[in-house]
């Protein structure tokens, strides 16, 4: 089982402030040195929570200037959003860049702000992340696409600048939606999930389910599952709770507030609306996390939740890094992931 850094952080660095994407180069460096394998980077808009990560292709292109070996991966394109041949164009670049590194999960898209820039395509969202992909995955190749020009006229189109590797590793993400991980098994992606809203023994079940597809589909080929799990490591268990307990159910919080707003439109503060409820479930939802739903403590601690993780089928787990805990801190937890992937491989 593989280790990768994850980044979806709600951006706190204020206007005008250096040092926005220290974190993520900084991160990114001691992770290729420590033989981690991959650094995820996602996709989001128009919101403080995630708002640092517009554009992974483009801080994609970054890390590949500043590392050697690690994978550049999309944590993930809102495919909906954007045309297939510019996906397919960004991220070439990226892969020329890093020597035939890249990879993209792409997504349905479930924030309906987001869709501010492609609002006609809100509604069939979820059929248009499985097309948009093929499409890509067909340019990458160097095959046409039949399009219109701006006359209206047929005509076909290839991406360039030609890619590195002859096929992209391609991951469709998944909220926890079983049908999700049919359709990737059907399509011979991987599968990109994680543990928010769901648990460990329901994933395992999309996961089983996932693999059986995929081995009637394809024979010989049973799938790569990536599973996100937010990450602290340090020396002492209670020490490393002090350092999350404020930042992760913040964290948490920001994250059911744009939910929220997703579905009623409004920029709502769920805490101000009912703050000792709102406290409470932050608080119980921050305790499960902690036990059971990420990787927290000492690298020993951390090795024991790994034979479970990987007994439910998960091939890679994302740690997410930068949910608010100081960077110091991140840094050294990163350190010390790498200690743990020795142990993966010993």
């Amino acid at each position: 089982m593989d280790l990768s850094l994850f980044y979806f952080a709600h951006d706190s660095t204020a206007p005008g402030q250096a040092g926005r994407y220290e974190l993520l180069i900084e991160g990114a460096k001691l992770a290729d040195r420590s033989g981690l394998a991959a650094v995820w980077t996602p996709e989001r808009h128009f919101d403080p929570f995630g708002g640092a990560y517009p554009n992974p292709a483009v801080l994609g292109a970054a890390v590949a200037m500043c590392t050697q070996r690690i994978g550049i991966r999309a944590g993930s394109v809102v495919a909906p959003l954007h045309h297939p041949a510019r996906i397919a164009e960004e991220w070439s670049v990226v892969d020329n860049l890093s020597g035939g590194r890249a990879g993209v999960a792409f997504a349905s898209g479930w924030n309906t702000v987001d869709f501010a820039l492609r609002p006609e395509n809100h509604a069939d969202r979820r059929t248009l992340v499985r097309d948009i992909a093929e499409e890509v995955r067909r340019l990458w190749r160097g095959e046409a696409l039949s399009t219109t020009d701006g006359l209206g006229r047929p005509v076909d189109i290839r991406a360039y600048p030609p890619a590195v590797q002859s096929e992209l590793p391609v991951w469709l993400t998944s909220a926890g939606g079983v049908d999700t991980f049919r359709a990737a098994a059907r399509m011979k992606a991987g599968i990109l999930t994680h543990l928010l809203g769901q648990s460990l023994e329901e994933v395992a079940g999309k996961i089983a389910e996932y693999r059986r597809v995929a081995a009637e589909e394809h024979d010989g080929w049973s799938g790569h599952v990536v599973l996100m799990l937010h990450t602290l490591l340090g020396d002492d268990l209670d020490q490393v709770r002090e350092q999350v307990r404020e930042p992760f159910t913040q964290y948490l919080k920001s994250s059911a507030n744009l939910t929220a707003k997703s579905f009623t439109g409004k920029d709502m503060d769920l805490s101000e609306l009912n703050a000792n409820d709102m406290d409470y479930l932050a608080a119980r939802a921050f305790d499960r996390y902690f036990e059971a739903g990420g990787l927290f403590g000492s690298v020993e601690r951390a090795a024991e939740l790994l034979p479970r993780v990987e007994a439910l089928g998960v091939d890679e787990i994302g740690c997410l890094v930068d949910f608010g805990v100081e960077s110091r801190a991140v840094l050294d937890g990163i350190d010390k992931l790498g200690k743990l992937n020795e142990f993966i491989s010993r």
